[in-house]
């Protein structure tokens, strides 16, 4: 097998199904080697008998690639030591981890529990805390002892984070934490030759079955936008040589449509020179929100 990752190392969690699979398999077609970490749990995180990462794996030999499946839990810090460690151990190396593990607990707001609430923070939040702190470590240390890094981490942000989406306030929280994340790892880690970039798919998975399954069903005879192996050519291009100065973007992608969001940025402002009143205030935040550009609005508003 030869391509694009030929030869790298890249660790994807969730990668038994749905997003995790088609971009383990779209590595391994392009000759990386796959860390498919995948714990089994249901669309709740709710655990269950199967082994979807042994699957993936099997299937990536069977086309000839190499793969090894991890079970570990991507938000339990030791777990991440020890999935990076599988990569290094059965690889030799590591040059890229895609943070693509999660789950769903929509409720809208005033039906949030607290336990609901951490649960669905632990997974997205800290699980792309806890292996990217180990792979860096690891990343860290050989620029540190003269080596020359090429390595990459891949987030997954999401609309809902960009835009917020109604029912689904801690996911929305989570994703935005995210994209927020991302840009902090690629200020502070270039200097070690260390990419971080982060994507808002548009794909249908078993957590968009049941808020979205009738709108995302592929029509017959058309181009399927939201098949989850639309997004895969961009994850092995973004773990890949070629993206080393591409770093602090979030990319959304809905088929074939690639789009590079702006996040935010400065809008209008005015400086009155003085303390301002707080009854004069009004107006002139009246006069600043009509200047703005419109906002995206909340999904499901």
């Amino acid at each position: 097998m030869g391509g694009l990752c030929q030869d790298r190392v890249v660790i994807v969690t969730g990668a038994g199904r749905g997003l995790g699979r088609a971009y383990a398999l779209g590595l391994a077609a392009e000759g990386a080697k796959v860390v498919v970490n995948d714990l089994g749990v249901g669309t709740h995180g709710d655990a269950t008998a199967e082994t979807p990462a042994q699957q993936v794996v099997d299937e990536i030999k069977a086309m000839g690639g190499e793969a090894v499946a991890n079970l570990d839990d991507v938000a339990d810090y030791e777990a991440g030591g020890r999935i990076v460690q599988t990569a290094l151990d059965t690889f030799g190396g590591l040059h890229g981890v895609v943070n693509n593990a999660g789950f769903v607990r929509d409720r809208m707001f005033v039906s949030c529990t607290p336990d609901e609430w951490d649960a669905v923070l632990r997974v997205h939040l800290r699980g792309h805390f806890c292996i990217s702190r180990h792979a860096t470590d690891y990343w860290r240390a050989r620029s540190k002892a003269g080596e020359k890094v090429d390595a990459r981490i891949i987030n997954t942000s999401s609309g809902a984070g960009l835009q917020g989406s109604v029912g689904q306030s801690a996911y929305s929280a989570a994703k935005a934490g995210i994209a927020a994340l991302t840009l902090v790892q690629s200020a502070e880690l270039g200097r070690y030759g260390i990419t971080a970039n982060a994507l808002a798919p548009n794909a249908r998975t078993r957590m968009t079955e049941t808020a979205f399954a009738e709108a995302m069903k592929p029509k017959e005879g058309a181009f399927d936008i939201f098949a989850p192996e639309n997004t895969a050519p961009l994850v092995a291009w973004l773990c890949s040589e070629r993206s080393a100065n591409v770093t602090g973007q979030v990319f959304e992608l809905l088929g074939g449509m690639i789009r590079v969001c702006l996040g935010w940025t400065d809008g209008p402002e005015f400086d009155k020179g003085t303390r301002w009143e707080a009854a004069e205030i009004g107006e002139k935040i009246g006069e600043l929100l009509a200047e703005r550009p419109s906002p995206k609005p909340v999904y499901g508003s």
